[in-house]
């Protein structure tokens, strides 16, 4: 099986083109190539495959086994592979995902995709829709008592859930104590994203996810999503926020036509064969 490595402002994936491959159980082959030790060694596995009323379909799967809906560091990449790769040579195309079909344009320098802005589509904020099991027409700032801490938790759905909760220093918040037992809590029937995230100003956030069957990971881009629209519902950021990930920067804006556009990089690594 030929593969590319590829990521996201260090969000990374071992991309197949469906086009050409053929898997028959990515949940055993995600986990076996995402290894990295004894894999290819990545957050994840991503399927490029035929799209029925899109260019192409994007199947996600995390390092352990479990299907993703959407990942927005991973759409990137799928539209510079397919760009680049000879699938849809358009610099604005269309991708399915198990959040919808999704529209992305593509910013191109002499053949090569340098940065892709995502539509991200409307997000939801009902608590059926995320899904959380609170009451209310929205989750903002609402009590989560975990260990000895009562977290705010503000809870939005970029196709699929997202926890994002305020820190005042997100560098040494200990992600890795807290992040585990919420994306695990009761209150999240299908489990979480959770965004530990620190106001900069009204204009930049910094932040760090622990993403939901992958652990931390260097960045997400559903959940920079999600932190932008929680920033504006809890009256601390403006529509248009710059994130600093762990991997990178990526600029995101919820618009008045109610959907949230992302815009940043996606780079190719090398190419190889999976001989397992």
């Amino acid at each position: 099986m030929k593969f590319t490595k590829m990521h996201g402002i260090g969000n990374d994936y071992v991309c197949v083109n469906c086009f050409e491959e053929q898997i028959d159980d990515p949940a055993e082959l995600a986990r076996k190539v995402s290894d990295r030790h004894f894999g290819v060694g990545s957050d994840g596995l991503i399927l490029i495959r035929p799209g029925d009323v899109a260019d192409c379909r994007m199947q996600m799967f995390n390092s352990d086994g479990s299907e993703a809906e959407m990942c927005g560091n991973g759409i990137r990449c799928v539209a510079k592979y397919a760009y680049e790769h000879g699938i849809a040579r358009k610099e604005e195309m269309t991708v399915e995902t198990g959040a919808g079909v999704l529209t992305l344009r593509l910013f191109v320098n002499d053949g090569v995709v340098e940065e892709v802005s995502v539509n991200m589509g409307e997000p939801r904020l009902s608590p059926a829709e995320i899904p959380v099991t609170l009451s209310g027409e929205k989750v903002v700032s609402a009590p989560l008592n975990v260990l000895d801490r009562k977290f705010k938790i503000t809870c939005v759905s970029m196709g699929n859930p997202h926890c994002v909760i305020f820190v005042d220093d997100v560098g040494n918040f200990p992600v890795g104590k807290y992040g585990p037992l919420i994306e695990a809590h009761d209150i999240f029937p299908r489990k979480t994203n959770v965004e530990f995230v620190e106001l900069v100003n009204s204009g930049e956030v910094i932040q760090r996810t622990w993403e939901r069957g992958s652990g931390e990971t260097l960045a997400c881009g559903t959940g920079a999503s999600a932190a932008c629209v929680a920033g504006v519902l809890n009256d601390l950021t403006r529509c248009a926020v710059l994130v600093h990930l762990s991997g990178g920067d990526l600029k995101l804006e919820w618009k008045k036509d109610n959907r949230v556009y992302m815009t940043g990089p996606a780079v190719e690594v090398f190419a190889g064969e999976w001989k397992g």
